[in-house]
């Protein structure tokens, strides 16, 4: 039997829309295609059905499935530029939704997420990490969450316009981030804490008054890169009802060799430890990482169920996958 899935994260959105961005903006980033080796195989990055990423129509298959699909705003755009890069990504997508219409369509609200996703059948879920382009217009958060926008982050790896990643541990969120916080949590829009640094994550607990999530986030007692969480920052977000993505990314699943499906799981265990049965989601990061063997693409999903199964049992196995993702945006965004 194939669990749903309802993952939280992917870079896919980027990946299929990179290469027919403006070339001012593609001058700017420096790279004619989004994912190292793509510049050679442009033929086999555009298509939402089939590629030659971690998720495609072919690849997820049967599994019923519903995927975020981050819009990831590089650190090199201007506040201004991202508003534009933004615009084409969206866009992309929405020319992806149309041309398989019978396969693949993206969601306005989260209601629109049915308890039992059709098999064979993809939903989409527009998100945004490193939502920079806010800082040009805090309109633009009330604008997007009307055309569908769930959730966002407020910043990547360096300090930002907003807040501030693990490139730098001192700055926190700015002035203008923290009213973006703000204006968030009255639109509904759920805000996103994978890639802020420790200082920015403490604020955000002190100032937030709705839950939030970690979209691909996993244990820093476990595996000790910065981009994980503390166990503390984990139970943060546990209390306030919230949920944290388990991320596929080789280097936050273990600092030794290729990971397993042990040293996967171990983060799940430290979680259900912390008292995070109803916590624990899927946040692959899928097209924006190198994943482990165990779970490389999409189309591994069904044997990566069957081994969480087997560990944790089905229970627990249908929370991760499906339950606790769609039952935190039915009651928060």
């Amino acid at each position: 039997m194939a669990y749903p899935v309802f993952d939280l994260h992917c870079d896919t959105a980027d990946r299929l829309s990179w290469q027919s961005l403006p070339e001012d903006l593609k001058a700017t980033l420096g790279s004619d295609a989004y994912a190292p080796g793509d510049e050679e195989h442009l033929d086999e990055i555009r298509d939402i059905k089939a590629n030659r990423g971690h998720l495609s129509l072919e690849r997820v298959g049967s599994t019923p499935w519903v995927q975020c699909f981050a819009c990831y705003i590089p650190d090199a755009l201007s506040p201004q530029d991202s508003v534009r890069f933004y615009e084409h990504v969206s866009a992309n997508l929405d020319e992806q939704a149309g041309r398989h219409a019978e396969a693949f369509s993206l969601v306005a609200s989260a209601q629109d997420i049915p308890e039992q996703p059709e098999a064979g059948r993809l939903l989409g879920v527009r998100t945004i990490e490193n939502a920079r382009l806010f800082a040009a217009d805090l309109a633009h958060i009330d604008a997007l969450r009307r055309a569908g926008v769930l959730m966002a982050s407020l910043s990547w790896n360096a300090a930002g316009p907003l807040a501030s990643g693990h490139d730098d541990e001192s700055a926190g969120l700015t002035d203008v981030g923290r009213e973006a916080l703000r204006r968030m949590e009255d639109a509904r829009m759920v805000l996103d804490v994978s890639h802020l640094n420790d200082r920015c994550f403490d604020e955000v607990a002190r100032l937030a008054t709705r839950p939030f999530v970690a979209s691909h986030s996993n244990s820093r007692a476990v595996c000790g890169h910065p981009r994980n969480l503390t166990d503390a920052q984990f139970c943060e977000i546990r209390d306030r009802g919230g949920i944290v993505g388990l991320n596929y990314a080789d280097i936050f699943i273990s600092s030794e060799g290729v990971p397993t499906f042990d040293d996967l799981s171990r983060h799940i265990d430290r979680w259900l430890e912390l008292g995070g049965e109803r916590t624990v989601a899927l946040g692959s990061d899928f097209d924006g990482c190198d994943t482990p063997p165990c779970i490389a693409a999409a189309d591994d999903m069904p044997h990566f169920q069957k081994q969480l199964v087997a560990r944790f049992g089905a229970d627990v196995t249908r929370k991760l996958c499906f339950d606790n993702a769609r039952a935190f945006f039915a009651r928060w965004s």
